[in-house]
C-alpha cells in the first residue's frame, strides 16, 4: 500500500529536479558557449540570449585557431583521431591480457595470488609523476618514445588493473560447478573459458571494457611528456588554445563537445551492458 503524501511526492520531485539541474547545468553552458565568440563569453553580466556561430566548430575542423590578435595552426581533430586510437589499442591489448588473467585469479587459488593481484591493482593508483622519470629514460633507451605502441604499452598502467579486478569479480560469481560439469563432457579448459565463462562474465568485461576506455580517453600526464605534438591525445592538443592574446573560451567548449561525443555515443551503445555489468553479483542467492 503507497502511504506517501502529496506533500512528500511534490518534495521529492523538486529536490530531483534541483539535482538535475545542478548537474545538467554546466554541460548546457558549455554548448551555449561553444557557439559563442570569446567577446560575447567575457561580456558582464553573460546572457543566454547572443547570435550563435559556427566560428569555434569551424576553426577546429579546419585547423585554424582564430584568435583577436592573429590566426594559429593547431591540429585538434589529428589529437582527436590519436585519442580514439590510443584508447580503443590500450583497451583491446588490456582485454587481451586482462580477461584470461582475471580468470585465472577467480579460480586458481596458489599461494601468494592475493599478493600478486593486489600488486597490479596498486599501480592504478600510484600516482603518474612517480613513474614518469624512469618511463621517460627507458623508453629513449628501447626507442619507444614518441611512437604509439609505447604509449599503448603505458596505457596498461591504467586500464589494465582496472580490468584484472572488475573482471575477475565477475568471473568469481559465476558458479563453479557450470564449468566443471562442461569439462566433465569431456571439453577441453580453453573451450569451456571461451563458450562458458566469457559469455556469462560478458556485460561484466563490457562494462569494464567501457570504464577502462574512459579513464585511457581522460589521461593526460603520460601523453604530454612520453610524446610530441603528433601522437598527443586530445587532452594535450587542448593547451594549444590557451595562446598569448589570452584563453580561447569559445574552442575550449567547441572541443569539450566535440571530444565528450565519441565516449558519450559509446555510453549510450554499451548502456544496456554496462547496467546488466555493474548489477551483476549484486544481489546474492
Amino acid at each position: 500500500m503507497n502511504t506517501t503524501s502529496p506533500l512528500e511526492t511534490v518534495l521529492r520531485g523538486i529536490a530531483i529536479t534541483l539535482v538535475i539541474l545542478f548537474f545538467m547545468f554546466p554541460i548546457f553552458w558549455i554548448i551555449l558557449m561553444s557557439f559563442q565568440t570569446n567577446a560575447t563569453i567575457l561580456q558582464v553580466p553573460p546572457s543566454i540570449f547572443f547570435e550563435p556561430t559556427l566560428q569555434n566548430y569551424r576553426g577546429l575542423i579546419t585547423g585554424q585557431l582564430v584568435t583577436d590578435t592573429s590566426s594559429l595552426e593547431i591540429k585538434f581533430m589529428g589529437n582527436l583521431f590519436n585519442s580514439l586510437f590510443l584508447s580503443t589499442s590500450s583497451v583491446a591489448v588490456g582485454l587481451i591480457l586482462g580477461v584470461p588473467a582475471a580468470y585465472a585469479f577467480a579460480r586458481l587459488k596458489f599461494r601468494g595470488s592475493e599478493d600478486i593481484a593486489f600488486t597490479l591493482l596498486s599501480f592504478r593508483f600510484a600516482p603518474p609523476l612517480l613513474v614518469l622519470l624512469p618511463l621517460t629514460i627507458y623508453f629513449q633507451q628501447l626507442g619507444l618514445a614518441n611512437t604509439y605502441g609505447g604509449l599503448i604499452w603505458v596505457y596498461q598502467l591504467i586500464v589494465l588493473p582496472l580490468i584484472l579486478w572488475i573482471v575477475r569479480g565477475y568471473f568469481e560469481d559465476i558458479p563453479a560447478d557450470i564449468e566443471y560439469a562442461y569439462r566433465i563432457a569431456g571439453h577441453r579448459w580453453w573451450t569451456t573459458f571461451r563458450k562458458i565463462a566469457l559469455p556469462l562474465a560478458g556485460p561484466g568485461i563490457a562494462a569494464a571494457a567501457l570504464l577502462a576506455f574512459i579513464f585511457a580517453w581522460n589521461n593526460f600526464v603520460f601523453a604530454l611528456v612520453l610524446a610530441s605534438a603528433d601522437k598527443q591525445p586530445v587532452t594535450v592538443g587542448a593547451l594549444a588554445f590557451i595562446t598569448a592574446s589570452g584563453v580561447q573560451y569559445g574552442q575550449i567548449a567547441a572541443g569539450i563537445i566535440l571530444s565528450i561525443a565519441p565516449t558519450f555515443a559509446l555510453a549510450l551503445y554499451a548502456q544496456r551492458y554496462l547496467v546488466e555489468g555493474l548489477s551483476l553479483g549484486a544481489v546474492k542467492g
